[in-house]
């Protein structure tokens, strides 16, 4: 069920409802032995001693993994900033300077900028989550304007932490997904996968057709040339015209600069859709859902990350 973070104002201009887009699969979401009691000297340790002493406290499952990754997957950051921490001194591995390219183990103390981690290898599933981002938030926990960020309205961890895919600009609203694992994270992001992005836009006024055009040839941007995959009305009527469009990339308010381009002004834009994923309707905003288990294994499959999965259960959705 929805995890409510706040109560949310009625939201009369949420777009209408469109039919499935084209391509792509929606889916809604010890102790030591004791000696004789009568001795007055404590019995010695022995063998079997010693034994079951280490069998009670075994140490923690998992094979060693690379360090820069073992980190990203346990959401300290993407793999380029843990190479980097490492190359300048600061991740510690029982103590001792990490070097790129080092493996740890279980029950290695791993300290990243003075501070004790807690790693998630890979046998573990991880999580995660869908939160309908509003208006006004922004998808930084750096902000020298100290604006509110969305990261506060997210479940807390007592390790690791919640890796964005992709970002949403501070006046764009919609489906925000995060998950504990950096790698996960960074494939879903990744050019060579061409996920889908789907948005719900409100403009004021008409859009001419050649304009429209315009937008599915393609146009030059500063940054370079771009397109729209798909392109449909969704209804509106008057100044208000809403259309649903897609894209299979995520460069900074490109949508919002490809309207810009052909005279139009973008007054409402709201993600709806991030490559297999799409926002639930019952999903208000300021709220947070948890892909259930079976929906994660799913998501790792499609990347090719199912058999870093083992079977423990994902753990259940939390109060943020």
């Amino acid at each position: 069920m929805p995890t409510k973070t706040r109560r949310p104002a009625a939201d009369r201009s949420r777009p209408p409802p469109s039919p499935s887009p084209a391509g792509g699969r929606r889916r809604s979401p010890a102790a030591l032995p004791e000696g004789d009691a009568g001795s007055a000297r404590p019995a010695p340790r022995s063998q079997a001693g010693e034994s079951a002493r280490r069998s009670r406290h075994p140490l923690p499952e998992g094979k060693p993994e690379r360090l820069h990754k073992l980190l990203a997957n346990s959401g300290i950051g993407s793999r380029r900033e843990m190479e980097e921490l490492i190359v300048a001194g600061r991740v510690l591995v029982n103590g001792q300077a990490a070097q790129l390219g080092q493996t740890a183990n279980p029950g290695d103390r791993i300290k990243v900028n003075g501070k004790l981690v807690q790693l998630r290898f890979s046998d573990r599933l991880p999580r995660v989550i869908l939160y309908h981002k509003p208006e006004g938030e922004i998808v930084s926990r750096n902000d020298p304007d100290h604006r509110p960020n969305v990261f506060t309205a997210l479940p807390r961890m007592s390790a690791g932490r919640w890796v964005a895919v992709g970002r949403l600009d501070f006046n764009t609203s919609g489906l925000l997904l995060l998950s504990t694992s950096g790698d996960l994270a960074n494939r879903m992001m990744h050019p060579r996968y061409q996920l889908v992005r789907e948005y719900a836009v409100r403009i004021l006024g008409e859009l001419p057709d050649d304009a429209r055009r315009l937008l599915l040839d393609g146009i030059e941007l500063d940054d370079g040339p771009a397109k729209f995959a798909s392109f449909q009305e969704a209804g509106g009527e008057g100044a208000n015209r809403w259309y649903r469009v897609s894209l299979c990339e995520g460069r900074n308010r490109e949508v919002r600069r490809m309207f810009e381009a052909v005279g139009v002004v973008v007054s409402r834009l709201m993600r709806v859709r991030y490559g297999p994923i799409v926002l639930p309707p019952s999903l208000k905003r300021g709220q947070v859902f948890e892909l259930p288990e079976a929906e994660v294994r799913k998501l790792l499959a499609e990347f090719g990350m199912l058999t870093a999965a083992s079977g423990r259960p994902a753990r259940r959705p939390r109060e943020p």
